[in-house]
């Protein structure tokens, strides 16, 4: 989808460029006088400025999420392997619950980087129906057996129940760093700005077109343009789909995590 976005801003801007060559062939000498020129210069200046501002902020801005949407998932990494060491060392009762535990990592992973590699897990969840984006069911159910398991669970001395504490403390630590990986999913994508940011780039490119003349080197130079802020286009949609495009974020923590919990 996000290769479509670049295509497309690509499309718009290189017809934009054309379409203002082709206008320019057509007008009349007295409309390329040198004070319609000018005109034509400050209203463009004054585009470029508003389109270098807001685009400037909207790839500050969506670098600034994507970065926080993979702090957030590498603290849900984290946070999942220091609630499988606590169950360890609570009890090996709590065998089943850590089990649940792999089955729940295992199919975050399956789930959100589909394309990838299945992890080996000896019983795996059904993803196939589990949305790329928000809350799915299945998990949620896993998640809260793993509460259940916890809460359920009696220790026979004060080790095992400062253990306990400390168990149900990484288990709402799991739950706070899921909701926020959640939360990334749903960030806004900004989708009406982008699209008003690109209608005003088409505007640039089609009064470029308006003022280069037909030299080889002036058409150079304008192509290299449309295809810079093509490129800018795209990686600032690309970074608004956090688990998705070029800009993916990585599944290394989670799998890291996933090893963790693998060995005895």
């Amino acid at each position: 989808m996000e290769e479509i976005y670049g295509l497309g801003f690509l499309l718009l801007f290189s017809l934009s460029a054309i379409g203002g060559v082709v206008l320019r062939g057509r007008l009349h000498e007295e409309h390329l006088s040198k004070e319609n020129i000018e005109a034509v210069r400050l209203v463009t200046g004054l585009l470029v400025t508003f389109s270098a501002l807001i685009l400037s902020l909207q790839l500050s801005t969506a670098r600034a999420d994507f970065e926080a949407a993979s702090k957030d998932r590498t603290t849900d990494a984290a946070q999942l392997a220091n609630l499988d060491q606590c169950l360890r060392d609570l009890s090996p009762q709590m065998a089943a619950a850590r089990a649940l535990l792999r089955r729940y990592t295992a199919a975050v992973i399956i789930s959100s980087w589909p394309s990838e590699p299945a992890p080996q897990v000896k019983t795996l969840l059904d993803t196939k129906d589990m949305p790329l984006r928000g809350e799915d069911a299945a998990l949620a159910g896993l998640m809260n057996q793993i509460g259940l398991a916890i809460d359920r669970f009696e220790p026979g001395d004060a080790a095992g129940r400062n253990i306990l504490v400390r168990c149900q403390f990484d288990y709402r630590a799991v739950r706070t760093a899921r909701w926020a990986v959640i939360e990334d999913t749903h960030a806004p994508a900004g989708v009406s700005l982008t699209l008003i940011i690109g209608f005003w780039l088409a505007l640039v490119f089609l009064s470029f077109g308006l003022q280069i003349p037909r030299r080889l080197l002036s058409v150079v130079v304008l192509a290299l343009g449309v295809v810079c802020v093509s490129s800018v286009m795209f990686v600032i949609v690309d970074l608004k789909t956090p688990y998705g495009g070029i800009f993916s974020i990585s599944s290394a923590s989670m799998r890291d995590a996933l090893t963790d919990m693998n060995r005895d």
